[in-house]
């Protein structure tokens, strides 16, 4: 008798443990990163999550669901959100056997064969900007719904939830206080309806937040407002102080929110960070400034004046993407918090009492060499457009530009600037660096102060997206940049 009490005592032990163990797993509230695999030579998979891993990065945001990226996410510890790419919606908005065919393949069998910890599915990535002219107005919610009747069916809707990751542009205030924000006037309808159904099914509402933004599309916006200290004039409104735009921006979708009825709702911040470059404002010293400044209010669990308690978020983002569009700014390909190689950029804790980022392992580089403009060329040569114009087109030209990191560079040093990230780009070919006699190959490394000719990383062929795929992903608004830069610089 004495003996069976001992045993059930031990027994409750154990299945409290388990309990607890279980409820650890499923409120993880370290930060979240975004994964973006927008480059030309991307990192192995294996070698990012060991990163992750090495960072204590608990959370990873994707925008695809690639099985090689999902592949070396198993049994990593790490949870999930898994993305659908925008040109899918249309789609899965219309089949229903197409939504459970897209869940079969890349949530179900990741979960039971894989040991993959998907927590979300990012149905769409920012649909309703007003850039797009209501191109997925019509077919997000539809999707939505039969992306979480896909789930339900495969018995994961208590596990997986849907959600759909927004730009704060979704919503507004009428004077700039948080206490008048309500969704746009143009989706009301719409935004109230989604967030009905994600409110229904247990889901978050997911808001991505740019300061940044805010300051590169207006010159007159307070600069120190963007950023977490500083700010000498806070907004107040009604008693709650706002010293800094994120928060003022995020509560503004909580009364968006409370004033449509649901005031409790979860929200996570999808994306939120500081570009490196292509911009004036876009350096080491304001990323570091940024990202380090919500950290360490991350890490305290302060929230905001509506929402005192921790947040839910993932920076934005991993490492930088030398093939993503710059339509939007220069910038676009320089969000990372390490650059393509996997080194960090700057100091930054994103964890309690470590001593910065830990840099990606075992990464092998190309010969240490560069492509150049050839020191017996001369600038007059009538083939130095044209040959500039075709490598900043296949490769990227971004760091070149007034407020750039190799904004101070002169003629010559713009022209070897293109040819080498080029040459680097076609893994060194040496008919990549054959540009009508007017480059040469180096060993002497060009860079200058913070100016970083780089070598570009060793990675499979079967992993690169060089060549026709390169120049599909550029954009005019570089190279303009670019070549009205150089020909100033040569008068």
């Amino acid at each position: 008798m004495g003996l069976l009490k001992v045993v059930d005592f031990a027994g409750l032990l154990v299945a409290m443990l388990l309990l607890f163990t279980v409820l650890l797993m499923g409120s993880v509230s370290g930060i979240g990163v975004n994964w973006g695999t927008q480059a030309t030579h991307p990192l192995p998979p294996a070698t990012v999550v060991k990163m992750l891993r090495d960072n204590g990065i608990q959370k990873v945001k994707l925008f695809d669901a690639d099985s090689t990226t999902l592949n070396a996410l198993k049994n990593s510890g790490i949870q999930v959100m898994v993305g659908i790419p925008n040109d899918m919606l249309n789609t899965l908005a219309n089949s229903v056997q197409a939504a459970e065919n897209w869940v079969a393949k890349n949530v179900s069998a990741h979960i039971s064969s894989n040991g993959v910890d998907i927590r979300y599915v990012a149905v769409g990535n920012e649909p309703f900007l007003t850039t797009y002219n209501g191109s997925f107005e019509a077919i997000t919610l539809p999707a939505l719904q039969n992306i979480q009747s896909a789930l339900t069916k495969a018995s994961l809707s208590s596990q997986v939830k849907v959600t759909v990751p927004l730009n704060a542009d979704v919503y507004q205030s009428t004077n700039d206080l948080p206490s008048s924000g309500n969704f746009r006037a143009d989706i009301q309808a719409l935004m109230v309806q989604i967030v009905q159904f994600l409110n229904a099914n247990g889901a978050p509402f997911t808001v991505n937040i740019y300061p940044f933004i805010s300051l590169y599309n207006n010159p007159s916006f307070p600069f120190d407002y963007a950023f977490f200290n500083g700010y000498s004039s806070p907004l107040n409104d009604n008693g709650r102080i706002y010293q800094d735009m994120f928060s003022a921006n995020y509560d503004t979708l909580v009364w968006a929110l409370q004033t449509n009825g649901y005031g409790n709702m979860s929200i996570i911040v999808g994306e939120i960070g500081w570009p490196t470059d292509g911009d004036q404002n876009a350096n080491l010293l304001n990323a570091q400034r940024f990202n380090q400044g919500f950290m360490s209010r991350y890490l305290a669990g302060q929230g905001t004046p509506m929402r005192s308690g921790p947040l839910d978020a993932y920076l934005f983002s991993l490492i930088d993407e030398d093939a993503k569009s710059i339509q939007p700014g220069n910038f676009e390909r320089h969000w990372g918090m390490f650059y393509i190689d996997g080194t960090p950029k700057y100091l930054l804790n994103i964890i309690a009492n470590s001593n910065g980022l830990v840099a990606a392992s075992n990464v092998p580089y190309l010969a240490q060499q560069w492509c150049i403009m050839s020191p017996s060329a001369s600038l007059d040569d009538p083939q130095v457009g044209p040959s500039v114009s075709f490598a900043c087109a296949n490769a990227d030209c971004t760091s070149l530009g007034y407020g750039t990191s190799c904004g101070s560079l002169d003629a010559r040093g713009n022209i070897s600037y293109a040819f080498n990230s080029y040459y680097q780009i076609q893994n060194q070919l040496a008919r990549a660096c054959q540009f009508s006699n007017l480059s040469v190959v180096t060993t002497t490394d060009p860079s200058t102060g913070d100016c970083k000719f780089r070598i570009m990383i060793n990675v499979p062929t079967s992993m690169q997206s060089i060549s026709s795929s390169v120049g599909s992903h550029k954009q005019p608004v570089g190279l303009l940049l670019f070549l009205s830069l150089f020909i100033l610089s040569i008068l």
